[in-house]
């Protein structure tokens, strides 16, 4: 069963990334530079801050993710900013929220976003029992699927609640089908900063890996009026986004030695 689903997802996000590459983008956008296609079986956990591997990115290219949404009025803004530049990232969506407010979740995959999840509640899913840990996962794909009108419109990307995993809980995430997605470095948008602190510190991370995948929260205010900060000083420095997509089968996965997976840069 989790396998048509896994399928299904897939076939789902690979038409999306079609769409993409075919809209057209504003004057001097920056674009969307390319999408690969990941196998999820065959990479089950990525993420420099916490795992061996990461995506296969060039140089000078990055993957954005966002956390816990949706939620206006943030999430649109981070929407509208990403849109003004023509760019694609993936959302890790919380099953409540997109409830909760469901038009913005229809927004994100309208406008060709990758969907991943984030469980159905944003709990600690190690304080959990097996069961209602395996309850949360499902149940956020679920709501998204619901939503979306098809149970296989969420791509098999998951990202923890917190980064907070043991042994148990990514057993579950795996024997899922899912891919567990940690991140390279992140903008530390959860804490109490201003707009132009969280962009400093996104892009002087960035300035240090020189690739990777960016994790921001599109819940808080000051990550929605930071993100036209990050990708304005993207573009000037030669930054390209990259859109993560799960492949259909291995023949059609974008090719990557073994070793590009593999990367120590911190």
């Amino acid at each position: 069963m989790f396998c048509r689903f896994l399928a299904g997802a897939m076939l789902a996000s690979l038409a999306l990334a079609g769409t993409v590459l075919a809209q057209d983008c504003p004057p001097g956008a920056m674009g969307t530079s390319r999408t690969i296609a990941v196998d999820p079986l065959a990479h089950r956990r990525i993420g420099l801050l916490e795992y061996r591997e990461t995506l296969p990115l060039e140089d000078h290219e990055v993957v954005l993710t966002f956390d816990d949404g949706p939620l206006p009025p943030h999430t649109p803004k981070v929407l509208d900013a990403l849109a003004a530049e023509c760019v694609k990232a993936t959302f890790f969506v919380v099953g409540q929220m997109a409830e909760a407010y469901p038009a913005i979740l229809q927004r994100e995959y309208r406008e060709g976003h990758t969907i991943g999840t984030h469980t159905e509640h944003h709990r600690h899913l190690n304080r959990l029992r097996a069961d209602a840990a395996t309850k949360e996962i499902t149940d956020g794909i679920a709501s998204v699927g619901k939503i979306l009108g098809s149970a296989n419109a969420a791509a098999p990307f998951f990202r923890f609640p917190y980064l907070d995993e043991n042994a148990a809980s990514e057993a579950i995430a795996l024997k899922l089908g899912l891919m567990i997605w940690s991140t390279d470095f992140h903008g530390s948008d959860w804490e109490r900063l201003t707009p132009g602190q969280v962009a400093a510190i996104a892009i002087a991370r960035l300035e240090r890996n020189k690739k990777g995948i960016l994790m921001l929260h599109d819940i808080h205010e000051r990550t929605a009026l930071a993100l036209p900060i990050i990708l304005s000083e993207m573009k000037k420095r030669g930054y390209h986004v990259v859109q993560a997509v799960p492949a259909v089968h291995a023949p059609s996965k974008t090719a990557a030695k073994p070793d590009r997976w593999m990367t120590t840069t911190q």
